[in-house]
């Protein structure tokens, strides 16, 4: 089978990581893309799965209120360990249940 030569704009950084990953798997990029153009035409598509996650109405919530608390941390409890939030917690529970 006759090759040709490609040129391929790649970050420097990410060739730099992809030729060590490759390597420790005991081939070099040229061979690794290769096996992705091939496994791209046996699928007919891409060989993994690109897609772009959106998030729903509980995600896109929590991330409001996380991006609140950063933005105004002095309007939140702050705590010194995981053990004083938990007991927090702990005690609100006990006023939610003998309310």
């Amino acid at each position: 089978m006759a090759k040709v030569s490609t040129n391929v704009s790649i970050d420097a950084d990410i060739k730099k990581q992809a030729q060590e990953l490759f390597a420790e798997l005991g081939m070099d990029l040229s061979t690794a893309i290769n096996i992705f153009l091939r496994q791209s035409i046996w699928e007919h598509s891409f060989p993994f799965l690109i897609s772009r996650e959106i998030p729903n109405k509980e995600t896109l919530e929590a991330i409001k209120e996380t991006e609140e608390i950063i933005a105004h941390p002095e309007r939140y409890k702050h705590y010194k360990s995981f053990a004083e939030a938990m007991a927090d917690m702990d005690s609100e529970d006990e006023v939610n249940t003998n309310a």
